[in-house]
């Protein structure tokens, strides 16, 4: 698991929708940047729905962190890229279920995804101890 720690400045809004203000990473860990994940599935196909490209967002997320031995708890920082801010809600949902408790750095934007299959992209960053 990532050591890390959240920052929760004074006098700064309370952050809603499960994220840090900010995050310091301890040294010595190493970093994995996650391309930006699209909601293609294994076989080439982009499901229909907000709700099933966003799995399939996460799912390949989860599997490029274990693939790097790690898991949800190592990530620091999400960039979620939304086609519309009416999924705003329901990523968030997704997020939270798929990260439970923990509380990465976040931004959220509304972007025209360069497939217009795909209503989302969501890259993110992992920090583990150096082995």
């Amino acid at each position: 698991m990532a050591e890390a720690t959240a920052i929760v400045p004074a006098g700064v809004a309370a952050s809603e929708g499960g994220y840090a203000h900010g995050l310091r990473v301890a040294a010595r860990q190493e970093l994995v940047f996650i391309s930006g994940q699209i909601p293609t599935l294994a076989d080439g196909s982009v499901p229909a729905g907000f709700y099933a490209q966003c799995r399939a967002v996460w799912r390949n997320i989860v599997a490029t962190l274990q693939a790097a031995g790690l898991g949800v708890a190592d990530l620091v920082k999400i960039t979620t890229f939304l086609t519309s801010r009416e999924f705003a809600a329901r990523n968030g949902a997704m997020r939270r279920e798929t990260l439970g408790s923990h509380q990465p750095a976040l931004s959220v934007i509304v972007a025209q995804t360069l497939d217009p299959a795909g209503l989302l992209e969501i890259e993110a960053i992992a920090a583990s101890r150096s082995p």
